[in-house]
């Protein structure tokens, strides 16, 4: 799988219009911890009939020791994301009027989030929700939408968003999702949970993938399903599925050939599941 979507991805790459290109029209501002305080378009774009990446747009409550809250790998991670979609699957997406993949931030109180067929969060340990973000986070999700917060490293991190899943979806619980199930064999076969750290860390630490030693040392996923078997929550711990989409065209070429056809092959599978089943 990584032969075949590595030639793929590399195939395309000179298509990839990372955050530069996109910042360059924003209306968000970055701090200079590289943190954006708000959404660089505002809105959604026009309903076309295509695919909308949907990101949670939220208030962190406490800081964790890797991650900037809820712009962590934004925008670069949903701009390359949904270029590779339409490269390597037949899914049509949508586009913004100035022709950049129609990916959006809402909060989870904004009425938009029902336009969002797959809603994607980052450092998601950083996050109290007030009780409106639990309203409408449980609204959507039980009328069929999809949340995947990615990018939770440690335990500290997994035990205060556990709390927060158990305060939206009180009646499910968090179950191991392990490569046996037929998701990991959607589109592309993917053997084994990728441990992707960012990019700082692993240029860092000489190429390790765990980002805190033995605590973090085993990637897992987590979901929720409701009593229909419906996928409605993915969590991925102890890796950072969007750094493989974010980093494609990162300095050092090795994170590309090492991450990004695992972290796209996972991807597309996450979302081929979620938009079929």
């Amino acid at each position: 799988m990584r032969r075949i979507l590595s030639l793929a991805l590399l195939a395309g790459l000179g298509a990839v219009l990372v955050a530069e290109a996109a910042e360059g029209q924003s209306f968000g501002r970055r701090s200079s911890e590289g943190r954006y305080r708000s959404p660089i378009t505002e809105g959604m774009p026009e309903a076309q009939g295509g695919f909308v990446f949907c990101r949670l747009w939220y208030d962190a409550s406490r800081g964790m020791p890797s991650g900037l809250g809820w712009s962590t790998d934004y925008p670069a991670a949903e701009h390359n994301f949904m270029t590779r979609i339409e490269e390597l699957t037949s899914t049509r997406i949508d586009y913004w009027e100035n022709g950049d993949p129609g990916y959006a931030a809402v909060r989870a109180t904004d009425p938009d989030i029902f336009r969002c067929p797959f809603l994607f969060m980052t450092d998601p340990g950083s996050v109290t929700f007030t009780r409106a973000e639990v309203a409408g986070l449980r609204e959507y999700l039980l009328k069929g939408g999809f949340l995947w917060a990615d990018d939770l490293w440690g335990n500290r991190a997994w035990y205060y968003f556990q709390q927060q899943m158990e305060r939206i979806l009180p009646e499910y619980e968090l179950v191991e999702l392990t490569p046996e199930h037929p998701l990991f064999s959607t589109h592309y076969v993917v053997e084994e949970i990728p441990q992707i750290p960012s990019w700082q860390s692993w240029s860092r630490s000489g190429g390790q993938t765990s980002e805190f030693g033995r605590e973090t040392d085993t990637p897992r996923l987590h979901a929720v399903f409701d009593d229909h078997g419906r996928l409605l929550v993915l969590v991925s711990h102890d890796t950072d599925i969007g750094d493989g989409w974010e980093r494609e065209t990162q300095a050092d070429p090795r994170f590309f050939y090492l991450f990004s056809p695992p972290a796209y092959g996972l991807g597309i599978n996450v979302l081929l599941w979620v938009m079929s089943h």
